[in-house]
């Protein structure tokens, strides 16, 4: 073994490095250009271009009852919406089933109809009956609004035959950028991703079904949206339907099938609103109570209560003010454990309601790769213990044309580990036409009382659209940390990142460096004192006469980190000729060639390190997925090969189970046997979660969770009986123990059980 890189490599790296400033400014003195051309809209398989649909919102004469049987005469008074589309399985072509829909509006809300007819009605998927669902696995219709006719953000509302609440804001067309660690869950890493799921709004749906199809009813408050002003604006929309048996997607603006439904700038328009320059409060009070006790610093257990809640108000219909008291997220629901092999931290997600209110606005850098605000900063202590958030206040949406996004929370000192901190955010964007935007970051952490500690990051950032199927980003930053007992080196980072997606080809660039002391404290970095060069090449397929084949997409990937002494410290060159098959599953055969670079010992198991070197490894692996939309379907990896200097077999399985809407229960095995010169360890990771809904806002959650190199068994079991946006009662139970094997309890480590009721009150 030994310990450098080839020099070559490095200068080039170097070289190439040495471009991102340029690209950044090049970027900046293109977007007037791109400006100049509107959105090109992309034609079907003829090759014509299709005019943006425009449908009319009918004002209504009474408000309609949202019991989702839609037999109200007021409906006849609104146009008919019709002509879908299908995105998947043949672009361009019409839906299979009959979809009509219709909109009306009032001083109040937006109220949408839809018919959404099946031949096969005892055929139809109804999805879990649980609020933010994954809606992929069964039937549902959804609205795209862009609310601020931008092209690029905007809201989303879905529903589901079980008829539960689906929403979501869209930021930047849904498309985050950040580079995905395996392991991690796409959903809930959405919310810094382009795509924020976990923001839950206070709106209304019903659905019925018969022998005909089945039916969704809408009511969407202007109050809980936000929007330009103007008497009678245009807004942008879409609309969206999936038939999960046939695993089709189809909408009423079309998509091109390399795109997905948050192409805002591909949506058709609505006209017809006449929104209301409203101002609206509203406050959410919580009582909480319980029992709890951490094994290892109390003797006996306490039982808390408290009191606090949080305040909204509409200041403009595109501006508004949020402020926390108290503020306790004891219903949220804990993080799913996860194998770490690596030298680096792993990430996990924000889960905690108000950081997800508007999460998109302040989202800046590459996520989870080099976030520069990164909200699960503030009020969790370094080794993961709760800090409490004595308050603050989130001003968010849109003036003069800007995006702004400014945060102030205030937290308490807990013992000798964490002292009064103020966190400060200020963020501002500006859209431009053509998928375009530039915008601007700035955050702080500073000691209430101690001014010289503080920690701050500087950052801008941008994006220019270049034609329909081009983007390239870009960001700058630098921090700066109170003095410390040493010299600092370079505590800047940069990036660009270039993609290119086409019905057949798909591919992107990404150069990024990050300083030895670039440190946003307030922020997420997995490493530092690197150059990174990421390259992406894929080739999709499609088989229209095969059935039981969609597609295949064989592509190669790149991704290689150096140090700036020229080190390799890690790459992985990854080749994947992935299957997708026409009922959803998947299968795909990977080789990965993998290369690390250790300047010191690494130590990957108790008592097992490894020696500094350089280390080669190819890695057969395998992916694969049933039709997640059975009862029963599975999803796993497997991994087989060369691991530093020795070998490691293993990976995962998930069998999940679902009886119709109500019960859903799945079954995580992970393990990994590694075989290693300087010692042999495996490792074990047991999940298993259950649900059980009575209705789309009462269910019944648990999940037990152990792993052998935390050496804990936790179970997180959870009751909730919803109102609006999230609000209601939660009755949650945590326990953990400490286990030195799989049926070895040694002690328990905490136990609590917490009562919480909330719920949102509106004031004016």
């Amino acid at each position: 073994m030994r310990l450098g890189g080839s020099s070559l490599t490095g200068r080039t790296v170097v070289r190439g490095f040495r471009t991102i400033r340029a690209v950044a400014f090049a970027g900046l003195a293109a977007m007037p250009v791109a400006a100049q051309n509107g959105p090109v809209r992309s034609g079907m398989r003829s090759g014509r271009r299709p005019a943006r649909p425009v449908a009319q919102a009918a004002e209504a004469a009474h408000p309609p009852v949202i019991d989702g049987r839609l037999d109200d005469d007021v409906w006849g008074d609104a146009p008919l919406i019709s002509g879908f589309v299908q995105r998947e399985p043949v672009e361009g072509e019409p839906v299979s089933e009959r979809t009509e829909v219709r909109i009306l509006a009032d001083g109040q809300a937006i109220y949408i109809a839809a018919w959404l007819y099946d031949r096969a009605p005892e055929r139809i998927v109804e999805g879990e009956k649980l609020r933010d669902a994954n809606i992929e696995t069964g039937d549902y219709f959804a609205i795209l609004l862009d609310t601020y006719h931008d092209r690029q953000n905007g809201f989303m509302f879905a529903t589901t035959p079980a008829g539960i609440e689906y929403d979501g804001q869209v930021v930047k067309e849904g498309q985050g950028g950040g580079v995905f660690q395996r392991g991690q869950n796409r959903q809930q890493a959405g919310a810094m991703g382009g795509f924020n799921v976990n923001w839950d709004a206070s709106w209304d749906v019903a659905v019925s079904r018969d022998g005909r199809g089945w039916y969704a009813e809408f009511r969407i408050p202007f109050s809980t949206l936000r929007y330009a002003g103007g008497r009678e604006p245009t807004w942008g929309m879409n609309l969206v339907r999936r038939i999960r048996r046939k695993n089709e997607e189809s909408s009423w603006a079309p998509i091109p099938r390399q795109f997905n439904f948050y192409r805002l700038s591909l949506a058709g328009d609505l006209e017809g609103l006449q929104p209301p320059s409203l101002r609206a409060g509203y406050v959410t009070p919580y009582a909480l109570g319980g029992a709890e006790r951490n094994y290892l610093q109390e003797s006996s257990a306490h039982y808390p209560a408290e009191l606090g809640g949080d305040a909204k108000f509409t200041l403009t219909p595109a501006l508004t003010l949020d402020v926390t008291y108290n503020t306790d997220f004891a219903q949220v629901e804990v993080d799913e454990q996860r194998t770490n092999l690596t030298r680096f931290p792993l990430f996990f997600p924000e889960k905690r309601p108000f950081f997800l209110e508007n999460a998109g606005v302040f989202s800046a850098g590459t996520p989870q790769a080099a976030d520069l605000f990164f909200s699960r900063r503030i009020g969790i202590s370094p080794s993961g213990n709760p800090v409490p958030i004595l308050g603050g206040a989130r001003l968010s949406g849109k003036a003069a044309g800007f995006g702004i996004g400014v945060l102030q929370i205030f937290t308490d000192a807990v013992d000798d580990e964490v002292a009064e901190q103020s966190f400060s955010v200020a963020r501002v964007t500006h859209e431009l036409p053509n998928r375009s935007r530039a915008g601007a970051i700035f955050v702080q952490r500073r000691a209430t009382k101690n001014g010289s500690d503080f920690n701050r990051t500087y950052g801008a950032d941008g994006r220019v659209g270049l034609g329909e199927s081009l983007t390239v980003d870009w960001w700058l930053a630098r921090t700066e940390t109170s003095p410390t007992d040493r010299p600092l080196g370079r505590q800047d980072a940069e990036s660009v990142f270039a993609n290119f997606e086409s019905r057949t080809w798909r591919s992107r660039l990404r150069l990024m460096r990050v300083g030895e002391d670039f440190n946003p404290e307030v922020g997420f970095v997995n490493r530092v004192g690197y150059r990174h060069v990421e390259a992406f090449l894929e080739r999709v397929f499609r088989f229209p006469n095969v059935s039981w084949l969609r597609e295949t997409n064989p592509h190669v990937t790149y991704r290689g980190y150096w140090g700036f002494d020229g080190l390799l410290e890690s790459s992985r060159l990854h080749f994947d000729a992935e299957l997708k098959f026409a009922g959803g599953g998947r299968f795909g055969p990977e080789l990965n060639i993998v290369k690390e670079g250790l300047r010191e010992p690494f130590e990957i198991a108790p008592g097992v390190s490894i020696p500094a070197g350089s280390y080669t490894a190819y890695v057969n692996s395998w992916d694969y997925g049933s039709d997640p939309s059975r009862p029963v379907s599975f999803l796993g990896r497997a991994d087989l090969g060369q691991f530093f200097d020795g070998h490691r077999y293993g990976g995962n399985v998930t069998v999940t189970y679902r009886k119709g809407a109500t019960l859903s229960t799945s079954l995580l095995l992970d393990h990994n046997i590694v075989r290693l010169p300087e010692g042999n360890f495996d490792t074990s990771l047991l999940g298993l979660r259950l649900g059980y809904f009575f209705t789309p806002r009462i269910f019944l959650q648990s999940l037990v969770q152990y792993s052998d190199q935390a050496d804990v068994w936790s179970v997180n079991a959870r009751f909730a009986w919803l109102n609006t946006a999230g609000t209601g009662l939660y009755v949650v139970y945590n326990e953990a123990q400490e286990a030195t094997s799989f049926s070895r309890l040694t002690q328990p480590l905490h136990r609590g059980l917490t009562v919480k009721y909330t719920r949102q009150v509106r004031v004016f």
